[in-house]
């Protein structure tokens, strides 16, 4: 077999990506026919720029879920003979099958690590955004609503996390020796509690008059969030359903405990605004308890601000994802991580360019996404 020309390895790159571009496809038309019905997600698509960022990001989550149709080799597979080979060339003993963008130092597929990198990125960043909110949240409002010695304390708390510099603090929360001294793991313990709690009040605040349905809804949460709990937290699942590697774990909880600090000013400086409103005098002349007004006054109106940097808190974690596999501190020292197979591809730079370019393309293409997406949203948002 001949090595294919740059017009092929498009075409067939492109080929590849087929389970995207239909989902891509069905996903905007229907958001486009009902974006009316939609809310802000529907007011977005009115946007260029969060359109464009909208996009961008539905094509990285899509490529995440069909990495499996989409990649051509397994990423872990080295191919006597394939090392460093340029994009296009044939696989050795293989008819039929090409190294689309070339091999690496080890003889694997470049574009097949692309393609699942983008798993562990989107697996990661996402969820523990989510937890970090889930803890910014419930310490902010209450911080905000109250002020006082309380607002005193987890400020002052807050500040003594963000004094240290973020990807020194990063990388002291991730190597082994943290790991061997227990700390990652009573991290996790505390900051893994903070969904239940959110979750807990949150019903408790809604349906405390309506026992039955109170009774229910705290059943399902308390049953279903200790049994998340101590799976991912102490990996005590007894049915093996929730698990996180230990390495996982270390960077999850690096991630959140970052984060948390930030969320938590935002959503307090957002709670000190909005307690002064008319709706909340309201409210608390009804005699709404104070976790009610603040979970369901309070919070609704200030998803605008929220949800803007939640995109972009995303685009920061999946910067400092990528900067901690640069560092060989990612999830696997062999794992398909954009940040690690940049840096095994910058080492041969100047004589093979090709392994380092395509996962740091993916890298900058995804927060650019987000980053684009977020300001559609803060577009949109300050219309309402």
């Amino acid at each position: 077999m001949e090595r294919l020309t740059a017009l092929e390895i498009t075409t067939r790159v492109l080929a590849q990506f087929t389970p995207v571009w239909i989902g891509l496809v069905v996903i905007l038309t229907l958001s486009f026919m009902f974006r009316k019905r939609l809310g802000l997600y529907g007011k977005l698509l009115g946007s260029p720029i969060g359109t464009a960022g909208l996009v961008l990001v539905l094509f990285w989550v899509l490529t995440a879920i069909f990495a499996d149709l989409i990649a051509t080799m397994d990423p872990l597979t080295q191919i006597s003979g394939m090392k460093n080979k340029k994009p296009g060339w044939p696989v050795s003993g293989m008819e039929g099958h090409w190294y689309l963008l070339g091999g690496d130092n080890l003889a694997r597929d470049v574009f097949s690590r692309m393609v699942k990198g983008s798993q562990i990125v989107l697996a990661i960043a996402p969820a523990a955004t989510i937890f970090a909110f889930m803890v910014g949240v419930t310490l902010g409002l209450p911080s905000g609503y109250y002020g006082g010695k309380l607002d005193t304390s987890l400020s002052f708390l807050a500040n003594l996390v963000l004094a240290f510099p973020v990807i020194l603090l990063f990388f002291l929360l991730v190597t082994p020796e943290i790991r061997s001294t227990g700390v990652p793991l009573w991290l996790a313990g505390v900051l893994f509690l903070f969904p239940i709690i959110f979750f807990c009040m949150l019903f408790y605040s809604r349906f405390r008059e309506q026992p039955n349905k109170l009774a229910i809804y705290l059943s399902v949460t308390l049953v279903l969030g200790f049994w998340a709990y101590s799976g991912l937290a102490f990996n005590k699942d007894p049915l093996g359903v929730f698990y996180m590697d230990p390495n996982l774990l270390n960077i999850f909880v690096a991630v959140v405990f970052v984060n948390s600090p930030t969320v938590f000013r935002i959503v307090r400086g957002l709670t000190i605004d909005i307690k002064t409103r008319d709706y909340v005098a309201a409210a608390q002349t009804r005699g709404e308890m104070p976790w009610y007004i603040m979970l369901w006054e309070v919070l609704p109106n200030a998803r605008g601000p929220l949800i803007v940097d939640f995109c972009l808190r995303i685009g920061y974690t999946t910067i400092l994802l990528g900067t901690l596999g640069f560092f060989g501190l990612g999830v696997t020292p062999e794992s398909p991580d954009w940040g690690m197979t940049i840096n095994e591809g910058r080492k041969l730079l100047a004589a093979y360019p090709h392994p380092a370019f395509p996962p740091t393309i993916a890298l900058m293409s995804l927060v650019l996404g987000l980053n684009l997406l977020a300001d559609g949203l803060r577009e949109e948002s300050l219309k309402d």
